[in-house]
């Protein structure tokens, strides 16, 4: 088929499964929607939590805020989010979210690539 239609709350949430959901939603409907090349993720972090890090060696991403409000960690620099920002992020940039007192809700996009992130161990709030 040419086309996927899916609702984005009918995808999976899969931070359950990484000990995550008593921080965020994670649910990754690219695969739901047959993407082949377009990676495509939906956030929620629930108020006031903060979420660990990552990067990608290869992709670049594209995060817009589509609810709510909250932080970006960006290799150590916090930046103020809120809802409708767009930030691009280059590959090898760590980064991480903290919502505010009514959440933070993001969608993530950049090319599919299998095996280009990496959790970060350490708590990047705390540096």
């Amino acid at each position: 088929m040419s086309y996927t239609i899916k609702n984005l709350r009918d995808v999976e949430d899969v931070a359950p499964r990484f000990g995550f959901d008593t921080i965020q939603e994670a649910r990754f409907p690219w695969r739901a929607l047959d993407a082949k090349d377009t990676g495509l993720a939906y956030h929620v972090i629930k108020p006031g939590q903060r979420g660990s890090a990552h990067r990608h060696q290869a992709a670049e991403e594209i995060v817009v805020v589509l609810a709510g409000s909250g932080q970006i960690n960006l290799d150590g620099e916090v930046a103020e989010l809120h809802r409708l920002d767009a930030v691009r992020v280059a590959p090898h940039v760590s980064r991480a979210f903290a919502a505010g007192p009514d959440g933070l809700e993001l969608l993530v996009f950049g090319p599919h690539r299998e095996g280009d992130g990496e959790i970060l161990p350490d708590d990047p709030w705390t540096s």
